[in-house]
């Protein structure tokens, strides 16, 4: 069923979004854009979609969507329509694939100079492996970062596709097309914006290499303050197999956190590195000898940085993510609320997942491109 045009609503209110339909970062991307404010139409292609059922694809809320055969004689022209209208457009391709169909930066630029051309790959646009396949593990692989997770002695943990695919990729795609975007504005003048995900997850690590040229990192696996190497700055299981994290790192925090579980007389291994495996051994006997919800109560009102392992669907019922809203329901699909917050122009979810296809004429209207609507367009029903 076809949605109204997007209500101008969040900080991104008047701006135009293509999206050419991909999967993973490129369309988070698009969803952030959206949660903005932003008029987001994703052009998606005929036949069977990219990934889950798109009722539940919460990365398609707040979006509009229209299906375009790329390969079809007028398909590039229909996009080519939409961009010469559009602020943004973002596509995740390999390399030259939107040249090859037509609607790549120069063919889009000829139509609107202005426009930001965002590109989302896991390599980038160049280099040696520009042209190869890969996922998230393969991107994070390469940059570091899946070496710092785990424990020693064990293979390097996969920590989902969170850092790699959303906070590498489509976080600094994100911030990318913004930044053009405002210069776009203020000279006239668009450009293409190459989000490579080994960019962004190096990047991510600046302070970590920092501290590695400083001499306070070792290059191995749970060996450091931050990865897991210390042992008030960890994970540890609790009497019924659930876990409490810790990341008591200041000396007050530590302090209060050996005081409350009755370590007080260790009070002294925390600066002590030789002690350390000591200090780990009590924390772990400790800790197993109550359960997580015990563990939960009895550091709810204290300063010691500890909190409680939850699952995703343990989450939104936190007392806090609760009280802030951090999760919301949506079509009968509970779901992460737009982030971040702001004071003038909230945000909202405001449409469920967009169907392919269901708001052709919609955009049509709203774009001012009658041509959308021809007598081939393609429809849900017909999908």
């Amino acid at each position: 069923m076809s949605t109204a045009a997007p209500a101008e609503r969040g900080p991104l209110g008047g701006v135009r979004v293509v999206e050419l339909a991909g999967i993973g970062p490129g369309p988070f991307a698009a969803m952030l854009l959206a949660d903005l404010g932003a008029d987001v139409v994703r052009v998606d292609r005929p036949g069977p979609g990219l990934g889950i059922d798109p009722a539940h694809d919460i990365t398609n809320r707040n979006k509009r969507s229209i299906v375009v055969d790329l390969k079809s004689p007028d398909g590039a022209a229909r996009v080519l329509d939409l961009a010469e209208r559009a602020d943004i457009l973002v596509e995740g391709y390999r390399p030259g694939v939107a040249e090859r169909l037509g609607v790549g930066p120069a063919d889009c630029h000829a139509r609107n100079p202005r426009l930001v051309y965002g590109r989302m790959t896991g390599w980038g646009q160049d280099g040696p492996l520009a042209e190869r396949a890969g996922h998230d593990v393969s991107y994070i692989a390469v940059t570091g970062a899946l070496g710092m997770i785990g424990r020693p002695g064990e293979p390097p943990a996969v920590p989902a596709n969170l850092l790699g695919d959303y906070a590498g990729g489509s976080l600094y795609l994100v911030v990318g097309v913004l930044a053009a975007l405002h210069h776009a504005r203020a000279t006239g003048t668009g450009q293409v914006v190459d989000a490579a995900i080994v960019d962004g997850t190096a990047h991510l690590s600046a302070m970590i290499h920092g501290m590695l040229s400083a001499g306070a990192w070792q290059d191995r696996r749970g060996a450091n303050l931050l990865d897991g190497g210390c042992p008030y700055y960890g994970t540890y299981e609790t009497a019924d197999g659930g876990h409490m994290a810790v990341g008591a790192l200041e000396e007050k925090f530590s302090a209060e956190f050996l005081r409350l579980l009755g370590l007080d007389d260790l009070q002294g291994a925390r600066s002590d590195l030789t002690r350390w495996p000591e200090l780990r051994a009590a924390i772990t006997a400790r800790f197993r000898e109550r359960t997580r919800a015990e563990w939960t109560a009895l550091f709810a009102d204290s300063d010691a940085c500890v909190a409680p392992v939850l699952s995703l669907r343990e989450a939104p019922h936190h007392p806090h993510l609760a009280a802030r809203g951090t999760f919301t329901d949506h079509g009968g699909i509970t779901q992460p609320a737009p982030a971040p917050r702001f004071s003038a122009t909230p945000t909202a979810v405001r449409t469920g997942p967009a169907l392919p296809g269901a708001d052709t004429e919609a955009v049509a209207r709203d774009w001012d491109i009658p041509a959308l609507t021809g007598d081939d367009r393609h429809t849900p029903a017909a999908d």
